[in-house]
């Protein structure tokens, strides 16, 4: 028999909120997080909004002798609140966790913050005015290891970075290991923190932003509407504990839902660009469904998806082939939102903080809806939940991701019984 594997804590930080409640709140309402960016000089860049994390609390970062927010990219800094949510939700401790608790985050571009700023100090100070801290700042695995620091996680530890499915990619390694018997508890999700005017340059300059709306952040983010014409970049954390059947048994905790499948699949079409047939899409969410044992026909009124959903041409039309491949002529009657339309993007981030969406969705039994729907695209001939949330009955949530390079991957998750 396979392992079973649960969810029993989340946590979030992000723009449209810094609590698992207050994010769940604002998304069913519909509102939006973007807004004009403060925290670089974007006055003469062709994007000047984003998802913009408003004065996060850092000060629980210096609890611990070990760690301190001034020694933390923004990412890390992240990363750490949501997994101390996280952690709580789950009703284990802050300290000492040992070595079965590994730590498993996902990132797409992560220390930006602290490259482009230490860049301008040695362009302007010479080498002498860089910082030391530099390097622990910006590697990639500097999330996880802040975490491990501030919990004492003392098992295996590693990022995966695999662009905007970074974190459904480190969510799926974590599953392997508690399957493998390696760990009883990951922490796992994922971080960003990349709007810099070198992060928001190059997205513009590749067409993958939206460049109409600066004036009007709320309307800018149009997922599946025939107007759309790119994301806007966001910053932030997603945090998912996940426990053994026998971790959760043994500390007689009720869980808040079981990851049941998941698949992964490279389309090797194209470094940016998804492969138009969307076959390898699909066959990422075919394997989720095997591994689950759960038929596409089976899902027609027990599912909703959260779609990768990124307002792009190409991606918004490819990811409703791959939706349709899967579940033929059923694929209308499966409500799919992106809640990105809200949030912004992500990037490495964005799985993790879409699973909080899809764990709360069979919590509550309500979906999300996709905002700035006005339009139909006959491309994107799906039910994205438009413009309102919804009551549902929901049973599975299924979360798709796909990163530049051709990273695809889904999620597939249960209600717990």
């Amino acid at each position: 028999m396979a392992a079973r594997i649960f969810l029993t804590g989340l946590g979030v930080v992000s723009s449209l909120g810094q609590t698992v409640a207050r994010f769940w709140e604002r998304l069913c309402a519909g509102e939006c997080g973007l807004s004009p960016l403060t925290i670089v000089d974007v006055s003469d860049l062709p994007v000047r909004i984003g998802g913009e994390v408003k004065e996060p609390d850092l000060s629980v970062l210096d609890e611990h002798p070990l760690v301190s927010a001034h020694r933390m990219d923004r990412a890390s800094q992240f990363a750490v609140l949501s997994a101390r949510q996280a952690l709580l939700q789950a009703g284990l401790p802050l300290h000492n966790l040992g070595d079965r608790t590994g730590v498993l985050f996902g990132a797409g571009l992560s220390g930006m913050l602290t490259l482009q700023e230490q860049t301008e100090r040695l362009l302007r100070k010479g080498s002498r005015g860089v910082s030391p801290l530099t390097i622990p700042l910006l590697m990639p695995n500097a999330a996880c290891a802040n975490i491990s620091l501030a919990f004492g996680a003392t098992g295996p530890s590693h990022m995966a970075s695999s662009a905007c499915s970074s974190s459904a990619h480190a969510l799926i390694a974590s599953a392997h290991l508690l399957a493998a018997g390696d760990a009883d508890v990951v922490i796992t999700g994922g971080t960003e923190a990349s709007i810099t005017r070198l992060g928001i340059s190059s997205f513009a300059n590749i067409m993958a932003m939206t460049k109409r709306y600066n004036d009007d952040p709320a309307r800018a983010m149009r997922p599946f509407d025939a107007e759309r014409d790119g994301f806007i970049m966001s910053e932030g954390a997603g945090a998912i504990i996940l426990e053994s059947e026998a971790s959760i048994r043994a500390r007689g905790v009720r869980p808040l839902a079981e990851l049941v499948g998941w698949g992964a699949t490279t389309d090797a079409h194209h470094l940016v660009a998804p492969d138009p047939s969307a076959e390898g899409a699909a066959r990422a969410m075919r394997l989720a469904l095997q591994r689950a044992d759960v038929s596409p026909g089976h899902l027609v009124g027990r599912a909703c998806i959260n779609a990768h959903g990124t307002a792009t041409k190409l991606n918004d039309a490819a990811e409703t082939r791959a939706v349709t491949q899967v579940f033929g002529c059923d694929a209308r009657r499966i409500p799919m939102s992106s809640t990105k339309s809200m949030t912004g993007h992500l990037i490495g981030a964005a799985a993790a903080v879409e699973t909080v969406a899809c764990v709360q969705s069979l919590l509550t039994g309500r979906v999300p809806p996709t905002i700035n729907y006005r339009t139909p695209d006959p491309e994107c001939d799906i039910d994205c939940v438009p413009n309102e949330s919804r009551s549902v009955s929901c049973q599975y949530a299924i979360n798709n991701s796909f990163g530049f390079g051709g990273h695809n991957a889904c999620l597939v998750f249960k209600a717990a019984d």
